[in-house]
């Protein structure tokens, strides 16, 4: 319609010359002859115009294609498919800039598909705030599991392909969003790449090199490499010398190095009164040690000591109720000292599915307690969605309910609704405790503390999404089928500090739990007291563990 439009201004362009020139015309050939080269110059227009057409047509083309071609393997095993951080991240960026580049560059037909797809109630389309989610979620997997840049844009996870590669495109936009929130280091790391695939595709794209050299350098503005900024603007300017912005950039950036380098000097000489100690010989703050355990303890590099693993048993659970007598459940020892206990084969495939069905529909972002006001609120330091069941609402809701009391032998009476949760995209728990601190509000309206956490693991996970330990350096890796057990509080009922956990992102796959936290209320004579009092600032004496590396 759009080419039948064109064609026919073009038309009417030619019958308006000709409706003014045509009285003289005919009257001597010398002044048709100038006609020729107005022919020539419409079928040069014309020719120009169709080749645009079928430019933008062919780039449509390959949109086209590759979303038949991801779709396509998608669909062969879609939850496998979507656990995979980078497919994930893509499929947002091709519903979102990927589809506002297609209807900028070519209007006719997709405006026409999401004008119609956006009736449907069963179509959704993932906003900005998503594609910012995604490009966190693969930086936060790249930080804490090491991951190489190149590898994770060539769609390979720890050497193995998963994925197609990442264009220059899916690079260039991860970059912009991170650079948007911030991240300014990471981000500069994906322009990286975004420039070296830009210059092996030879691609049409809404973006230049000239935008990814601008990127490139303000970042390193912003991370106060100030020459390597100025370096980086140079290569701008010789491929746009009148570059406004970083034809101003480049006095601006001499000035800074200068001042820089003359304060330095002053420094050596004592001048500037100020301390010569270096940031980096500062003393970690215990926040950022536990950054480091907690990261390496979610790539399985420690492990537990010998004087811990050595008492570790397996064995069958008969005690607690008598129904355990024939029906003994599998239990595993993790730890002791704080006991944490892996139940095997506690929740069947058939419950899994049927908590799932139930949990689906109210899923809503998980929330935390808010430490000053008690309140749950959302944080970004807990990436999931979770939704709570009641007993009362299914049969077996109130079966897994009566199984958690069979196997930890403390009562349901006072015990949270079960919690239902899915890991979303690089989806983790950041280190917390599951009691509340002496300080905080939390529970003040409940029976007591949580005395005890019951975490269900219902999916197995391809890579990541570990339960660790950060004070014992211990990692549970999700079972499926298994629950995991531990006691939140001492005997005297106060908080046990070496409980302090995680739950590590996921690198692949889609990771769901279920939790049944347990208060104190009716546990007296279940858990009493014994004589002697464990505060809740005194940490336990605990083994330090040891790194696999090192054996």
């Amino acid at each position: 319609m759009r080419c039948n439009y064109l064609l026919y201004a073009v038309c009417l362009a030619i019958l308006d010359t000709w409706s003014w020139t045509s009285a003289e015309l005919f009257t001597a050939i010398s002044e048709v002859e100038p006609l020729l080269e107005t022919h020539k110059r419409i079928i040069d227009d014309l020719d120009d115009y169709i080749q645009k057409e079928e430019k933008r047509l062919h780039v449509l083309k390959k949109h086209l294609n590759l979303y038949k071609k991801e779709h396509g393997m998608a669909m062969e095993d879609i939850p496998n498919y979507l656990g995979n951080p980078i497919n994930a991240f893509t499929l947002i960026k091709r519903l979102t800039t990927d589809l506002d580049f297609i209807e900028k560059s070519i209007k006719i037909g997709t405006e026409y598909i999401k004008n119609i797809t956006v009736s449907h109630a069963d179509v959704k389309y993932p906003t900005l705030e998503d594609l910012s989610g995604a490009a966190q979620a693969l930086t936060r997997l790249q930080d804490t599991y090491q991951l190489d840049i190149g590898e994770l844009a060539e769609g390979r996870l720890n050497g193995v392909v998963y994925s197609t590669p990442m264009s220059a495109g899916d690079c260039y936009e991860l970059g912009r969003t991170l650079y948007n929130e911030k991240d300014f280091s990471n981000s500069l790391r994906w322009m990286l790449e975004a420039l070296r695939k830009y210059k092996e595709e030879n691609e049409v794209y809404d973006f230049t090199e000239v935008d990814i050299l601008e990127y490139i350098s303000f970042s390193h503005y912003l991370l106060g490499e100030v020459k390597a900024a100025l370096q980086w603007t140079k290569k701008l300017l010789a491929l746009e010398p009148k570059h406004p912005r970083a034809r101003g950039n480049v006095p601006h950036f001499q000035k800074t190095i200068a001042e820089k380098e003359a304060r330095l000097k002053r420094k050596r000489r004592g001048e500037t009164g100020e301390d010569d100690e270096e940031e980096d010989s500062k003393p970690m703050s215990y926040l950022s040690k536990e950054r480091k355990v907690y990261e390496a303890l979610c790539r399985g590099e420690m492990e537990i000591p010998s004087e811990i693993s050595r008492r570790l048993k397996c064995s069958y659970l008969t005690e607690n109720h008598p129904f355990l007598k024939l029906a003994p459940i599998k239990m595993e020892q993790m730890y002791i000292g704080p006991d944490i206990v892996v139940f095997h084969q506690v929740l069947s495939d058939d419950e899994i599915e049927h908590i799932k069905d139930m949990a689906k529909p109210r899923f809503k972002r998980a929330v935390v307690h808010d430490p000053k006001t008690g309140e749950l609120v959302p944080a970004h330091y807990r990436i999931s969605k979770s939704s709570w069941l009641k007993d009362e609402e299914s049969d077996v809701v109130a079966r897994v309910s009566r199984r958690v009391a069979d196997f930890t032998g403390l009562t349901m009476d006072t015990a949270e609704e079960l919690q239902v949760v899915n890991y979303g995209i690089g989806g983790h728990y950041e280190p917390h405790f599951d009691f509340a601190r002496k300080e905080e509000n939390a529970f003040k309206k409940s029976s007591g503390n949580r005395i005890a956490t019951v975490l269900f693991y219902m999916s197995e996970v391809a890579q990541g999404g570990a339960t660790v330990f950060t004070e014992l350096g211990l990692s549970v890796f999700p079972l499926k089928n298994a629950a995991v057990f531990w006691l939140n509080l001492h005997p005297s009922g106060e908080g046990d500090i070496a409980t302090r956990h995680a739950a590590c992102p996921v690198l692949r796959g889609s990771k769901w739990v279920s939790n049944k936290w347990i208060h104190q209320g009716g546990q007296e004579l279940l858990k009493p007291c014994n004589l002697e009092y464990q505060r809740e600032d005194v940490m336990r004496k605990i083994p330090r563990p040891i790194p696999r590396t090192s054996r």
